[in-house]
């Protein structure tokens, strides 16, 4: 994918998965991928120190794993400094894209320097549904964007901004907030679906009430590495 003298559009998008002990749904979550390697596009797995063999269950599948300190700011900006396309989209390790995620993007990034898909969240709790809407409709009025929504932007714009702080927790609001300072984001309706297990695991109706506690104590200045001492960890 070469790009023509005087184009600026991007043409090959690199996804950047962090992960860490993922080994029961890497290999399947990859799997699903490897139609846009096929297109052209790169794939970096970015391990925080798994114990489980999740780099060499991922290695077949991906064009480079990369090792870095836990921590998804830490990793994403690890794959970022490595990879070599002209966009770029995080991608948690239970969200996946929909097949023509890489034409969307690309197309999206023709108009704006970043964006997002709608998120659905997998899950059998009806409440899920309604987390999901929630989430796709706050991040409209606010241009900000969530990890579970697969941020993308021009490689450009990642860097202009210094990608993502290095915080322990909200990251991805974060880095939002750098990037909105562009524009809007490109706010696609096509929708990722994102593993619910985090709600299911610890409750559909407490992890919204965290959630949104530790939103709330964000925005009014509590540091974030003390909100990662709220979050469950598993």
């Amino acid at each position: 994918m070469t790009r023509l003298p005087g184009d600026r559009r991007a043409q090959r998008l690199s996804i950047v998965v962090p992960v860490l002990n993922e080994s029961a749904g890497i290999v399947a979550q990859l799997a699903a991928l490897q139609p846009l390697r096929a297109r052209g596009h790169e794939l970096v797995v970015v391990d925080g120190g798994s114990d489980d063999d999740t780099p060499g269950l991922a290695a077949p599948f991906v064009d480079r794993v990369v090792a870095s300190p836990a921590g998804r700011a830490k990793q994403m900006n690890a794959g970022a400094a490595v990879a070599i396309g002209d966009a770029l989209l995080f991608l948690h390790a239970d969200t996946q894209l929909p097949p023509d995620a890489d034409a969307l993007v690309l197309a999206a990034l023709d108009r704006r320097d970043w964006g997002r898909f709608d998120v659905r969240i997998e899950g059998a709790h009806p409440m899920l549904r309604v987390v999901a809407a929630a989430m796709n409709v706050r991040s409209r009025w606010t241009s900000v964007a969530t990890g579970d929504q697969a941020i993308f932007c021009t490689r450009e714009m990642f860097d202009r901004v210094g990608g993502f702080p290095s915080l322990p927790l909200m990251e991805d609001v974060a880095l939002s907030k750098r990037l909105r300072r562009s524009g809007p984001p490109a706010c696609l309706r096509e929708r990722v679906v994102t593993s619910g297990r985090r709600w299911e695991r610890h409750g559909v109706f407490r992890t919204i009430a965290l959630m949104w506690r530790m939103r709330f104590a964000y925005f009014v200045g509590v540091d974030p590495a003390r909100l990662a001492r709220w979050y469950p960890r598993r």
